[in-house]
């Protein structure tokens, strides 16, 4: 439709005719990129009165009729088109300097092997647009061109644009919609032409880290034959890299460096970067290791923290630990990082810098690469941008090709869904990686964004190192075997140019051989570690039973419940909102029991009270799923929002909820990153629906449940996990009790099932205010949440404790009792119901309020009045293969009487976790309460 305009106006206009084509090319570059054509025409542009594209017919009059006043009053503009044939050249050679900045990147010289079949880019081709070689000695305006000059020789802008974007680097960047941002990116490569400058003195250096890199996979490789290291050869340029990013990264400021990684070329980082020393390393290749902690993991799969000097000062080093799902430890490493930034009041990124590097399949191939990306700008989960970097090696993980990992170009064309830059980088030319990791730096702090490398490598060897790539690619790998290493081909390229000699390249391979053979740290630049800000010491080797402060006098906890139930006078809140603030009120005076939902809040205010932090987070976490929470309180008038636990007084402890973007495994896996990077708080990560956690098994089975055992990584995460049969069907029923109870073992975790609002209470202020940092697994109700039954009293708040059982609550006579059920979670209150509607007086119901770790001596005190009884129930809502019933039924028997037996009530084995019909449902609820509680 604009270019209907622009036809519409042409006809009326003087500059009609001969000029007419000169008009629509300019316009066109116009629509492409505005800063394309001079300043005066972008005004009368900008002017054009728009068109909807709704409309169908378009009537042009206005058009036309604002052009013709244009003609009339304006001179200048007929003027620069005095000559329509020079002019339309110029335009051609605006497009032209707009195809290498949109498409240059196509014929850039980015494979090391010369492998890659490029298809050419038409666009690229002077021809293509009309320019011939008369043109090449023509002078022409280079428009927005950052070359320093207004005019050159046509002949001097091809050669500039093939040198800026079809060198060693392929910049891609005309994705975004930005303007400052394509600008600056401009602006950075095109006045240096794509080429960095760089002293004599960081040239050695250069040469120095990729002489390490190779040197140590040679010395594995020579001392350790045929084990796994995940070799980085042919990658080796990764290590200038990383080093030059946190130089530069110092320099600007920022204190903390947070590093995730896969396999690939670990060993290598944690050696020559981070300063693990080689003695070490070469100790668990050898085998030995020691035995005083966990199970232990594999070698390219450990963590590490240093110090690190850069000319700014010192920055604190952290490498993730990571297991094999490769790209599960990004989001990890952000929820680490955005926990140090709000630790240090790091609003904007400044001070702490997330860096993952990734594998070209992993990236393109794994979904939770995605999630994160579209996490990186979300209000919950930003951290100020990330500099990722992609180890291409062309080949994905053992026999893959390109063809087969994904259906685009690039593997890294997923990172265009968030408009984040990639520079493509050959890394056999490491100044080139060098200068593109400065760009990369500072368009992340500029901007606060994400940003992309891609250091096109390839791999030396096999997927590992006992694999053999010529079976799967042959040709590959017979250019490889004759292709010079990385630092073989700079080594030369450096004493041809005479800034080092052959003798000195050759004694920094004899040094770096020498520092391996001692075995100590080989990392100058290694600091004792002074900087990190996360300090684990309080909260080592203590145990479950170890007394806590709990007691909240009343008169405080009443104060703080009437500041988290006030908020301000024009905050108009939506009637049923407001309704359960009222009721809140008369929880406060004892006109009303306490619900799940207030009891709850006391908790989180009791917490910011003593100065702790929380944060929480989960699809509709700020009103809670089940409309109980509502800690956002949303201004019915304008939509701001107040947050009454935030408000509580001056010197409270941090309150965030945030509601999540809709992922499951990115956000677990990021609140699992945040609590391992802040003991002292409460991070709570909830789920909409408790089976919706099945979309983060990878985060909870290599991470939640074995990360300490693995890696010595205590973590505090709280997954509240919303679970009851309610007749909601198969997929809004179950959190999958029985999965998590599998994983536990070594006491890796709490397991609880709370039934009163008191229980919740005292559980989280428990998980906080105890020294003990484990996860803690709670299946959170639904129906519970307003339940009758379901209330507490502020004096079980203030005085009360978490009880890991609760024996029988009702005056029965304890010497009739011939059953005792024993059960868990919201079908206790049906058993009760209907215990109470029989007028049954020889049945007891003791709740089980934690599954793991089993409170032995809990449940006996619970049964200590039934040693008499010889019949036991376990009753669940679950199927009998699912929920505790198979993974605890053990324990629950070991605090059983001597020679008491324990039967099962509750819903047959099933494949489905629930049936979806509601009388199916009731029919069944009704069988296995009535089962439970009638004795044969």
């Amino acid at each position: 439709m604009q270019n209907g305009v622009m036809k519409a106006w042409l006809e009326s206009s003087h500059l009609a005719g001969a000029n007419a084509t000169y008009v629509e090319d300019l316009y066109e570059l116009y629509l492409s990129d505005p800063e394309l054509v001079n300043e005066e025409w972008r005004h009368v542009f900008d002017d054009l009165p728009v068109v909807s594209e709704a409309v169908v017919e378009q009537p042009h009059s206005r058009v036309r009729d604002y052009f013709r006043r244009l003609a009339k009053e304006t001179t200048h503009l007929s003027a620069t088109v005095s000559d329509p044939d020079v002019d339309a050249k110029q335009v051609k050679v605006l497009q032209l300097i707009n195809a290498y900045r949109f498409r240059g990147h196509q014929h850039a010289n980015l494979d090391p092997l010369g492998l890659w079949q490029q298809d050419r880019v038409s666009d690229l081709d002077p021809e293509f647009h009309n320019l011939t070689a008369d043109d090449f000695d023509q002078d022409f305006n280079v428009g927005s061109f950052a070359i320093g000059q207004e005019t050159m020789k046509l002949s001097e802008i091809f050669n500039a644009l093939k040198k800026t974007y079809c060198g060693s680097i392929g910049a891609e960047y005309m994705h975004i919609t930005d303007t400052d941002e394509k600008r600056w990116i401009q602006q950075r490569l095109e006045s240096v032409v794509g080429k960095g400058t760089f002293t004599k003195e960081e040239k050695i250096n250069f040469l120095d880290e990729l002489t390490a890199a190779e040197g140590l996979e040679r010395y594995l490789g020579a001392k350790f034959p045929g084990a796994k290291r995940f070799s980085l050869e042919g990658g080796d340029a990764l290590i200038p890299m990383v080093k030059e990013l946190i130089r530069h990264a110092g320099t600007n400021g920022v204190r903390e460096v947070v590093v995730g990684m896969a396999h690939r070329g670990r060993l290598n980082m944690l050696v020559n970067v981070l300063g693990k020393k080689p003695q070490d390393l070469f100790d668990e290749f050898a085998g030995k290791h020691d035995e005083t902690w966990g199970t232990g993991d594999v070698k390219y799969h450990q963590g590490f923290s240093a110090d690190f000097a850069t000319p700014g000062g010192d920055v604190h080093l952290a490498l993730a630990f990571n297991p094999s799902h490769l790209e599960i430890v990004n989001p990890v490493v952000m929820g680490s990082v955005r926990a140090r930034q709000d630790r240090l009041g790091d609003k904007d990124g400044s001070l702490v810098l997330p860096i993952t590097i990734h594998g070209d399949s992993a990236v393109a191939g794994q979904g939770v690469v995605a999630e994160t990306f579209n996490m990186s700008q979300a209000r919950g989960y930003r951290v100020g941008g990330t500099v990722r970097i992609v180890v291409n090696n062309q080949i994905g993980f053992t026999t893959s090709n390109p063809n087969d990992t994904r259906s685009t170009q690039y593997c890294t064309d997923i990172a265009k869904m968030v408009q984040a830059p990639i520079f493509h980088v050959n890394a056999d030319d490491p100044e080139a990686v060098a200068f593109v990791t400065r760009i990369a730096m500072d368009f992340r702090n500029t901007f606060k964004r994400d940003v992309v490398i891609d250091l096109v490598c390839y791999r030396r060897h096999g997927h590992n190192e006992a694999d053999e790539p010529n079976a799967t690619q042959p040709l590959m790998y017979q250019k490889i075997k004759k292709h010079p290493t990385p630092r073989k081909l700079y080594a030369d390229a450096l004493t041809d140019e005479g800034t080092v000699d052959l003798e000195t390249a050759t004694g920094l391979i004899n040094e770096y051989r020498d520092a391996l053979d001692h075995g100590e740290c080989v990392v100058k630049e290694w600091r004792p570690m002074k900087l990190h800000s996360v300090d684990w010491a309080p909260y080592l080797g203590h145990d479950w039973n170890e007394e806590w402060p709990n007691t909240i006098e009343q008169p405080r906890l009443l104060e703080l419940a009437q500041r988290v139930c006030q908020h301000p006078d024009s905050h108009k809140l939506q009637s049923r909102v407001q309704k359960l603030y009222n009721d809140r009120q008369a929880m406060i005076v004892g006109d009303k029991p306490v619900d799940w939902g207030m009891a709850e809040i006391l908790a989180y205010a009791t917490l910011v009270d003593e100065n702790k932090r929380i944060r929480i987070t989960g699809q509709d976490s700020g009103r809670g799923t089940f409309f109980h929470r509502h800690a956002v309180l949303h201004n019915q008038a304008d939509a701001s929002t107040y947050v009454p636990l935030a408000n509580i007084h001056d010197k409270q402890g941090s309150f965030q909820v945030f509601d999540s973007v809709l992922s499951e495994e990115a956000v677990l896996a990021f609140e699992y990153g945040y609590a391992t990077a802040e003991p002292g708080g409460l991070t709570v990560w909830e789920a909409q629906f408790g089976d919706f956690a099945n979309g983060a098994q990878v985060v909870i089975d290599q991470f939640i449940s074995s990360g300490e055992q693995k890696w010595g990584r205590m973590c505090g995460l709280t997954m509240l996990l919303p679970h009851g049969y309610e007749g909601q069907g198969p997929e809004h029923s179950s959190a999958r009790l029985e999965r998590y109870l599998q994983l536990c073992a070594e006491q890796n975790m709490q397991v609880v099932i709370p039934s009163t609002p008191a229980q919740v209470y005292h559980m989280l202020r428990r998980q906080v205010m105890r020294p003990m940092r484990r996860p803690l697994i709670v299946m959170s109700p639904k129906s519970l949440l307003r339940h009758p039954l379901c209330v507490s009293t502020m004096d079980e708040l203030s005085d009360g404790n978490f009880q890991p059982a609760i024996g029988e609550i009702d005056d029965l006579d304890s010497k009739q009792v011939k059953r005792v059920v024993l059960c868990s979670g919201k079908v206790y209150y049906d058993l009760l119901e209907q215990r109470r509607k029989n007028e049954q007086v020889d049945v007891a119901i003791v709740r089980i309020e934690q599954i793991y770790p089993f409170p032995k001596e809990d449940v006996e005190a619970a049964l200590a009045n039934y040693q008499h009884v010889s019949d036991f129930v376990w009753c669940q809502e679950e199927p009998q293969n699912q929920g505790a019933w198979y993974s605890s039924q053990h324990n629950f028997r070991a605090a059983l009487p001597k020679g008491a037996e324990l039967n099962y009530a509750g819903r047959p084995a099933s494949a489905s976790p629930a049936v979806g019909y509601m009388s199916v449902h009731l029919k069944q609820q009704k069988a296995l309460v009535d089962a439970a509680l009638t004795i044969d």
